[in-house]
C-alpha cells in the first residue's frame, strides 16, 4: 500500500474520532466528570456551566475533525506530495486547530 495513502486513512480516522468525541458534548449528553470534556475547575463547579462550555467546546472539536479530513484529502492529492511534508502539514494543522479550539472555548468561559 502507498504510504502517502496509508497516512491520508490515518488522519482522516483522526478527523472523524474527533467529529465522534464532539457529539455527545454539543448535544449535552455528557453530565460533569473528571474523565471527558473540558475540564476545569469552573466547569466542573455547577451544571449550569458545564453543558454550555462543552457544547461550545465540542463545536470546536467538531470543526477540527472537519478541517483535519479537508486538509488530509486536499494535500493528499496535490501531485508530488512528499510523504514528509504531507505527515507535517497535516500533524500541524490538527494541533494548531485543536490549540485554537482550546483558546477560543477558554475565552467563552470566561463569560461565565
Amino acid at each position: 500500500m502507498n504510504p502517502l495513502f496509508s497516512m491520508l486513512i490515518l488522519y482522516v480516522g483522526l478527523g472523524l474520532m474527533f467529529l465522534g468525541i464532539s457529539v455527545p458534548l454539543i448535544q449535552r449528553r455528557v453530565p460533569p466528570n473528571n474523565w471527558y470534556g473540558f475540564r476545569v475547575p469552573k466547569t466542573l463547579s455547577s451544571p449550569n456551566i458545564w453543558y454550555p462550555v462543552n457544547e461550545y467546546s465540542g463545536k470546536e472539536m467538531y470543526k477540527t475533525g472537519l478541517r483535519v479530513i479537508l486538509a488530509a484529502f486536499a494535500l493528499a492529492f496535490v501531485p508530488g506530495m512528499k510523504l514528509e511534508f504531507y505527515v507535517a502539514a497535516c500533524t500541524t494543522i490538527l494541533v494548531l486547530d485543536l490549540f485554537r479550539g482550546l483558546i477560543v472555548t477558554a475565552r467563552y468561559l470566561r463569560t461565565f
